[in-house]
């Protein structure tokens, strides 16, 4: 047994205060902190947040001795119990670090736990110290000292940890137990949680009964009466503006923007992250690629199958709403359209990144960002939720769907725990469409779309072009600390051609000042060579720029107006997740 205590009596200070308790095995010890956390590619270095390393065996205090930033080596006078005490910042508000002050407290365990050698598959006791007035929400067994066990590290790492002066709501999914519990953290504490509104669902008061409807869609979508997990935790961050969401075997947390519940889509959006994190339940949790059989926490590992696990997934979460009886028609082909335009215009799909690149540079892209992404990569949530549309059309051309190929995979292998490999991912497509052997393999590794006017059409879709008011520079400008500047230059594009970088500063255009970013369009006159006025590292320069006739500005999803009567009764069975 580890024993694991964390004081979050002093939230001011934003700092967790550990103590780790355990009886070593051996004279030589080695400790390790994690260096990133399941469900999110890419090394966070927790250890940075880690101070005030102390080891202590009865009255005598050890020295560790660092083998490498993240891991030390103990040791040992004898084989008597060990404490160690240890403090991390936890002042980053995401679903994958740790965040605590006088409002709340949330815990990611894999930037707090230290693994230690020889215990990963020991059980794992969690104890807690709260404020005054505080709970915990824990998606562990309860113990009757108040504790909480985890049968071993992995599923103590698995296991978020939300506290505050919140309350939690309970529903049932199939008889299965589940809580949703919500930090506002855009609610005045004005009031004790027990008494005070919760202005969430005072908004949104169908919103449990949809959560509820959206979950049971999911199961409906694997073929299975009941969840996976055998009781669930939601925790949702209702913050001003923010959205995301991370998957654990028996809950997610969320984070969600308050600005975004505003706009009539925004409810939608928010069942939609439901939908996908709920889902990951059975596809990436319990049905996981082999390479993540077991987890290493120490290093990146290459994931080829990321095109499914979150592609799919990222494809279900905008049908199940509509499953659940939420949204309409309308709405799902809205935000298919919103998708398809967003990666028909994401040049990085053509050159940058073939979806098996994405998914494999994960570690080093995705998660990383710059100015110059969208122009060498391609999101695997994004291309992946395309060519899982193309590949649910193409099964249903078999007759079958890709909602069948999911049952199967999670018949053969997911309900047993067993990892897949991309072949096994080839093998169950190829045995219900036997033409995807070619053309599977064809559109992960190359860069030509699939033929998407044609599989629309087979459900009565077309896609329409509209195109931008005015002519095309390639360039796009935002206020920075009150000076206009350029924060993403188009590869290929005229502003690129003419000179320009990120960071320019844009002083006026054929001797016109600009001061904010929407000055520049009504000045472009497509085919002219125009000057422009910047300011790059202090020195004014005069760059010439030719725009371009208007580009695609965005692409709707519409309905064939043309379609064969056939062409709407395989978009009903479509829709319905049913196969044709």
């Amino acid at each position: 047994m580890v024993d694991l205590s964390l004081d979050l009596g002093q939230p001011h200070s934003h700092l967790v205060h550990v103590s780790l308790r355990c009886t070593p095995a051996t004279p030589v010890l080695r400790l390790r902190l994690p260096a990133w956390t399941p469900g999110s590619y890419l090394i966070r270095d927790y250890v940075r947040h880690l101070e005030a390393l102390e080891i202590r065996q009865g009255t005598q205090s050890l020295q560790p001795i660092r083998s490498d930033p993240a891991g030390w080596r103990l040791e040992l006078p004898s084989l008597e119990p060990i404490e160690i005490r240890y403090k991390v910042l936890a002042a980053d508000l995401s679903v994958r670090t740790c965040h605590l002050d006088g409002d709340h407290g949330f815990l990611a365990l894999a930037a707090l736990a230290l693994q230690v050698e020889g215990e990963r598959w020991s059980p794992h006791r969690l104890s807690l110290r709260l404020p005054s007035g505080w709970q915990a929400f824990v998606p562990l067994p309860l113990q009757a000292d108040g504790s909480w066990l985890a049968l071993d590290f992995d599923q103590l790492v698995d296991t978020p940890v939300e506290a505050g002066p919140h309350r939690d709501h309970k529903f049932s999914v199939a008889g299965v137990p589940h809580r949703w519990v919500c930090w506002d953290a855009t609610a005045p504490a004005t009031a004790p949680a027990d008494v005070a509104p919760d202005s969430l669902l005072n908004a949104h008061p169908a919103l449990l009964q949809d959560v509820a409807a959206v979950c049971e869609a999911c199961c409906r979508l694997m073929g299975e009466p009941v969840p996976a997990a055998s009781a669930y935790l939601f925790v949702l961050h209702l913050l001003d503006q923010g959205y995301g969401g991370l998957e654990h075997d028996s809950s997610t947390v969320l984070q969600f923007g308050r600005q975004a519940l505003l706009k009539p889509e925004g409810y939608r959006q928010l069942l939609q992250l439901v939908a996908h994190e709920y889902l990951h339940q059975w596809n990436v949790r319990r049905l996981r690629p082999a390479a993540l059989c077991p987890i290493d926490y120490d290093k990146p590992v290459i994931v080829p199958g990321l095109w499914f696990a979150e592609g799919v997934t990222s494809y279900f979460d905008q049908l199940l709403p509509h499953l659940a009886g939420i949204s309409s028609e309308e709405d799902v082909l809205h935000d298919f359209g919103t998708d398809l335009s967003r990666f028909l215009l994401t040049p990085g799909r053509l050159a940058g990144q073939s979806l098996r690149q994405s998914a494999e540079e994960a570690w080093v892209k995705l998660y990383r960002r710059e100015a110059n992404s969208d122009d060498n990569q391609i999101s695997y949530y994004l291309k992946g939720a395309i060519l899982a549309l193309v590949l649910d059309l193409e099964l249903r051309r078999s007759g079958s769907c890709l909602a069948q190929v999911l049952r199967d995979l999670w018949a053969r292998l997911g309900r047993w725990g067993r990892g897949y490999r991309e072949q096994d991912l080839l093998e169950a497509f190829c045995a219900r469409s036997p033409g995807l052997a070619e053309r599977l393999p064809a559109w992960l590794d190359g860069f030509e779309d699939p033929d998407l006017p044609a599989y629309l059409q087979d459900v009565g879709l077309m896609l329409e072009p509209q195109l931008a008011p005015s002519p095309h520079v390639g360039l796009t400008a935002s206020l920075q600390g009150g000076t206009l500047e350029v924060v993403r230059v188009v590869r290929g594009g005229p502003s690129q051609e003419g000179g320009l970088v990120v960071g320019d500063e844009l002083i006026a255009f054929e001797g016109l000042r600009l001061r904010k970013p929407e000055d520049l369009a009504p000045l472009l006159q497509a085919g002219q060579r125009q000057a422009i006025t910047i300011s790059r590292r202090g020195r004014l320069r005069t760059l010439a720029i030719t725009a371009a006739a208007p580009a695609v500005e965005r692409w709707r999803l519409l309905e064939d107006p043309a379609a064969a009567p056939e062409a709407l009764q395989r978009r009903r069975q479509w829709l319905a997740v049913v196969p044709c």
